[in-house]
């Protein structure tokens, strides 16, 4: 900020004062502002003590004349006065400048990097792969809201509409990118004040304690103001009719879709069984979501289009004599999933793997071209997961041959710990029998005496074996 003195120093220099109180320049030290130096006053007394450039106390005499500067002077003086004042500005900016945090240069490119312009909603319809209805009933759509709101503005009658969608069909086929697209068409008919998409399912609606269900589902209302509210799968929130924290989120909802019609717009969006009877479960629901629109399966013509489409997005290269084994690919995974393929979600993934395997082939190279980094060859359609289950397999069975014969050596130890266990037993009766005998004579007389009744079992069996 420039002070006082600067101003004035720079007013006086331009225009010359008029109050008697003007400054030098101080470009030189022989120029005199109106006012004495060291030399003798007007009234022949001596000037003394009173620093050049102040103005007088005594306000009876009149002011001297100030020599009025050249034109030449005064621009150049104006030029280092404003000079002066953009340094001290300068110095002020980085004064007051706040230092940095971690994601300051980042940010900083990001602001200089220029931002590609926006393309038209209605272009960027058009340009999706298939779905060729779909862009026929948006389309109608517009058409019809657009032309009601211009009636409206008139003063004509409009026909109510309800602007809120339901989108029914499997995974992969388009329905959030042509969601987001319908709230920018909405904006830019004026139906909505900003046409941002908020995606959202049941984990970002319903809480896991009571109360707080209703405040999880406010604040994504409260995100989607003036756009879409975008809910994946809804029919989960009611999947359950004991479920009573889905049912409050239903019933939120609802009353934001009433209170806030001008400015939201709801989606909600699901296979399409589950999400008729979601509709049709509440009446509320039932009034307000009266559009469908179904999104079918991409042809397999289509999902080579998005399949070659990711190429061209990541500067990839297909091999001519490998495009059939890509088609081939992607029928192979449409019948191994006929019930639950993912359309354009499940070539994306094919995608991924394919490009995962071809870094991994590149990165053996040595030194890899351009050229090699951006062409997919057929060895990169080898699905990796083959691969490792077959070592995985390998690995297995000699874990397997392993642990065998770690078990058959303990077994075979065994035997030999308990053979030697039974010589040892024996050495041992039989050196003991003499001693017995000494002891006791009469133990063979009393097995005579014994009668042939108790002779013990295994005796007689082994004699009757025998004979």
């Amino acid at each position: 900020m420039m002070n006082d003195d600067l101003l004035r120093s720079l007013y006086d220099d331009m225009f010359g004062s008029s109050s008697g109180s003007g400054r030098g320049s101080g470009s030189g030290a022989g120029k005199n502002n109106g006012r004495g130096t060291a030399g003798n006053r007007s009234d022949g007394r001596k000037n003394t003590a009173r620093p050049a450039g102040r103005p007088g106390t005594d306000k009876s005499k009149a002011p001297a004349k100030k020599p009025t500067l050249s034109e030449d002077d005064a621009v150049k003086n104006a030029q280092d006065a404003l000079s002066e004042a953009k340094n001290l500005l300068k110095d002020m900016d980085e004064q007051l400048a706040i230092p940095a945090g971690p994601a300051g240069p980042d940010s900083g490119a990001e602001a200089e990097a220029p931002q590609e312009p926006e393309k038209d909603p209605m272009e960027e319809l058009d340009q999706l792969i298939g779905l060729s209805t779909i862009k026929s009933d948006v389309k109608e759509l517009m058409d019809f809201v657009k032309i009601q709101k211009m009636r409206k503005d008139q003063g004509l009658k409009s026909v109510p509409v309800s602007l809120h969608l339901v989108f029914t069909g499997n995974p992969g086929t388009g329905k959030t990118t042509v969601a987001r697209i319908i709230g920018r068409l909405y904006k830019q008919i004026g139906v909505l004040s900003k046409g941002q998409l908020v995606e959202t399912d049941r984990s970002g609606l319903v809480a896991g304690f009571v109360g707080q269900t209703a405040l999880k589902t406010q604040e994504k209302i409260k995100a989607a103001m003036g756009g879409v509210l975008f809910i994946d799968e809804a029919y989960a929130l009611t999947s359950n009719e004991q479920d009573t924290f889905g049912q409050e989120s239903v019933d939120t909802i609802l009353k934001a879709m009433e209170d806030h019609r001008d400015d939201l717009v709801v989606i909600v969006a699901g296979y399409t069984a589950p999400m008729e009877k979601f509709i049709n479960s509440n009446p509320g629901l039932k009034s307000r979501f009266n559009k469908y629109i179904e999104f079918p399966d991409y042809t397999t013509d289509e999902l080579e289009q998005i399949f070659y489409m990711n190429c061209e997005k990541y500067d990839y290269v297909v091999e001519e004599e490998v495009k059939h084994q890509i088609r081939s690919l992607i029928v192979l995974r449409k019948l191994q999933q006929l019930e639950n393929f993912a359309n354009a979600r499940e070539i994306r993934n094919m995608f991924e793997e394919i490009i995962t395997n071809q870094a991994r082939r590149v990165a053996a190279m040595e030194n890899p071209t351009q050229e090699d980094m951006m062409k997919i060859t057929l060895e990169d359609l080898v699905e990796r997961k083959e691969d490792d289950k077959k070592e995985s397999s390998d690995k297995d069975k000699k874990d397997s041959s392993a642990a065998e014969g770690a078990s058959g050596s303990s077994e075979s130890s065994g035997e030999k710990a308990d053979s030697d266990s039974e010589a040892a037993d024996e050495k041992t009766g039989s050196d003991s029998e003499p001693a017995d005998r000494e002891t006791d004579g009469s133990d063979s007389d009393s097995t005579k005496d014994k009668p042939a009744g108790d002779e013990p079992a295994g005796n007689g069996s082994a004699d009757s074996d025998s004979k």
